[in-house]
Order: C-alpha cells, then structure tokens, then sequence
C-alpha cells in the first residue's frame, strides 16, 4: 500500500501542498485529478521520490519512503514502474531498446532472457512487429504504448502515470485507459495516475483524488463524483466538459 500522510511541500515561501493525508488502494486505478497548478504533479513527484515533502510521510508497506536514504530507496524504486508525460523515449534508440533500458539498468538478466521480457510487454500492449522502429516512425498513440511497456517490464508492484492521454485523440486516450486498467488487474498493480480527463475518470477511476489549490478537497469513486456537491470538484468538471465540447466543435 502506498498512503501519504499529513503531506506538506514548500518552494521558497509558497506552500504547494498541505496537510494532504490518502491512502491509494492495492491493485485499483488510483486517480489524482486537478487544474493545471493545483498542485497535482507534485504531488505525484512526492510520491516516487522526485522531491521530498517539507512535511508529513510518504509510506510504502509502512514503510517512510521520504526518510530513506539515496541507497535505501532503491529496492522500493526497483519495484516502481513510471510512465512519463509524453512517453519520454529516447529518440535514439529503437522500441526494443527503450523497452529494455530498465531491465539493463535494474537486473542480471542474459540479453536472450531481456530480449523474452521486451517481447511479452510489447505484445501485451498490442506492439508487433516493431522492435526495430524508432519513436519518430511510430504514431503518438504507439509512442504511448511503447511508454507503458517499459514502466511494466519489471513487472513493478506500483505503476505512476503523468497525464498518459496528453496529445492523444479521444479514441487512442480511450485504448490507453483500458491498457492501462487491464494490467492493473491482471498483474494486481497499485497504479496511480495524474490526469485532468474526466473521460479516464469515468472510465477507470476506482478511487479518485481531487486536488485543489494544493489541498485534499474531495475523494471517491467515479460513480459518485457526478452527485458531489464540493463547488470546487463540480466547477472542475464542468471546465473539463465545456473544453471537451469546444475541442469537438473544432474538429467540425
């Protein structure tokens, strides 16, 4: 289980976050939403590692994450999947180097044993056929997939996600949520994902953390969230319905 508890972040005199206290469920789609500046990908950035909270815990297994030092937080980070806002592959190695660098960095494996984990992650997100390829011959939604192949090729207990859908059109986000819920379950993953698509929200957000002005302001499941009466989660979702909207009749 992941919790963080009593959660504060400073940068100089700003507080980004505060007091923010949940626990993230095991095996579930774990979703943290917000506006742009909320606070949301900092809090993601708490939770791996990236930056250490002023104050309150990050704990893994009752574990203090934030406590451990540089050396003692790499057997958990070892068991930590992350895919990147816009997939980050290196542009100059193929799909079957970028799937592999975890497992060169991370494990003792022999290239043909590698080579066997690479192929069962790409096949799993529905990549064949394109070993050889770099980022830039493939579409967005296949960078995105290749992007999530690596975050699971070490077959992590916990798998973060920043924004998987940005830059994807409704269909592809639509893939991607359903890849991503799907290995969530059939490998029992305590996935967390960072988004501001309430599509992904009412598709595969089992819990749902909302987050505004860097505080804990409401949190459920998706199938109470349309009946909240928090203004601020209900002013989010009409923004997130109304940009939808506007973004559709462009497209006509």
């Amino acid at each position: 289980m992941i919790e963080a508890r009593n959660v504060s972040k400073y940068f100089g005199d700003k507080k980004v976050l505060e007091d923010i206290s949940v626990s993230f469920e095991e095996g579930k789609t774990n979703l943290i939403i917000g506006q742009s500046g909320s606070g949301k990908t900092v809090f993601l950035k708490c939770l791996i590692g990236l930056y250490n909270p002023d104050e309150g815990a990050i704990m893994y297994d009752d574990v203090v994450f934030n406590q451990l030092s540089f050396s003692e937080k790499k057997s958990i980070r070892q068991k930590i999947g992350m895919m990147f806002q816009g997939g980050a592959l290196f542009d100059s190695e193929t799909v079957e180097e970028n799937v592999m660098y975890p497992l060169n960095m991370f494990t003792n494996m022999s290239f043909e044993e590698k080579l066997d984990r690479v192929n069962f992650c790409l096949k799993r997100v529905n990549i064949i056929n394109s070993n050889h390829s770099f980022p830039s011959e493939i579409s967005g939604g296949m960078q995105k997939r290749v992007a999530l192949a690596r975050a699971i090729v070490l077959n992590p207990e916990y798998l973060f996600c920043d924004e998987p859908n940005s830059g994807l059109d409704p269909k592809t986000s639509t893939v991607i949520d359903h890849l991503i819920h799907e290995i969530t379950q059939e490998f029992k993953t305590t996935t967390i994902i960072n988004t501001h698509d309430m599509n992904s929200v009412m598709e595969i957000g089992q819990k749902v953390v909302f987050i505004y002005n860097g505080r804990k302001s409401w949190e459920g499941v998706n199938k109470e969230i349309l009946h909240s009466e928090n203004p601020e989660l209900n002013e989010f979702i009409f923004a997130n319905s109304m940009a939808k909207q506007l973004r559709n009749f462009k497209l006509k």
